[in-house]
């Protein structure tokens, strides 16, 4: 097959390498220009353009797809598909019209749930049992496009967005492999078209939303802990510093003996963990990190701290 893929972050790069070592032929990479990073925002190639120049493809970054001229240097590569991975920009209704076999995404999500640009976040903050990957057509609505095959994967309570990250970048590699592998042996796919009545959206993630409210329940502070890692990382104030919370677990039981004293944010216990009250139930807070500082886990943090029994995160 003559590819173009589209596709910009790391979890569009598995899928990259996979069709390469499956042989076909990449006409094209699109992906998003360099972008200032690091203390010395010096610029920086995507981990696409970087998987891509090491295999020596040829790269492509416009600022937009809209130009004619760009237009025009994507038909030339004459594409049979184009593959579209956590790409980043708009695509056009004549640029998805060019490859002559179509154009398919790898979407992070059990389609029509989580539909946008960030399922896998909205996953395991709604709770979720379990999420996936979708393969589907591309088409000018956002994530609308027919289902051509579905990989499955169990949320645990252990997950955190970088964990799913990593699993689905990898279960979607494989099934656009064989995506691919059905397209070149049948030249049409099989598909199904989504059930507009079960749709949920995937809002952009706020950084707003990354501040802990300690009058919660365990379970869904939990959740955001788990939401946030590794982006924007959930936050609480501790001493009067903005104290980031990289992972926490949930206690399945109530305090033992309610206390009028106790309240919400309450360090109650420290060992081997930070406890914490919250509106329902307890948290265990693993690790964490102050301003400045490096990631600790809980027993590190609380003799830099010198951290009480009583003390409070707001």
């Amino acid at each position: 097959m003559r590819i173009i893929f589209a596709g910009t972050p790391e979890f569009a790069v598995p899928a990259l390498a996979a069709l390469i070592a499956a042989g076909h032929e990449i006409v094209m990479v699109l992906t998003q220009p360099d972008r200032p990073a690091g203390r010395g925002m010096q610029l920086k190639a995507s981990p696409v353009k970087q998987l891509a120049l090491q295999h020596n493809l040829p790269v492509f970054q416009p600022q937009s797809l809209k130009p004619a001229e760009v237009q025009a240097e994507i038909a030339a590569t004459h594409a049979d598909v184009m593959i579209v991975a956590a790409y980043g920009l708009i695509i056009p209704t004549t640029v998805l019209n060019m490859p002559k076999l179509g154009c398919y995404n790898i979407h992070a999500s059990l389609l029509p749930r989580w539909r946008g640009a960030a399922p896998i976040h909205r996953a395991l903050l709604a709770g979720d049992c379990e999420t996936g990957v979708t393969i589907m057509e591309v088409v000018p609505a956002l994530d609308a496009g027919a289902m051509i095959s579905k990989g499955v994967v169990p949320i645990t309570d252990n997950d955190t967005t970088q964990s799913l990250h990593d699993k689905l970048a990898k279960i979607g590699a494989d099934l656009m492999v064989k995506t691919m592998q059905d397209l070149v042996e049948n030249k049409v796919l099989s598909s199904t078209t989504q059930d507009e009545s079960l749709v949920t959206y995937a809002h952009k993630l706020e950084k707003s939303e990354a501040a802990i409210d300690w009058s919660k329940s365990a379970i869904e502070i939990s959740r955001q802990v788990r939401a946030f890692n590794p982006f924007p990382v959930a936050t609480a104030q501790f001493k009067g510093e903005t104290c980031r919370i990289w992972f926490a677990s949930a206690v399945a039981q109530e305090l033992l003996k309610p206390d009028l004293t106790i309240n919400f944010g309450q360090i109650i216990g420290l060992n081997p963990h930070i406890d914490v009250a919250c509106g329902q139930s307890i948290l265990q807070i693993h690790e964490l990190q102050m301003p400045g500082g490096k990631r600790q886990t809980a027993q590190q943090f609380v003799q830099s701290q010198q951290v009480k029994l009583g003390d409070f995160f707001s």
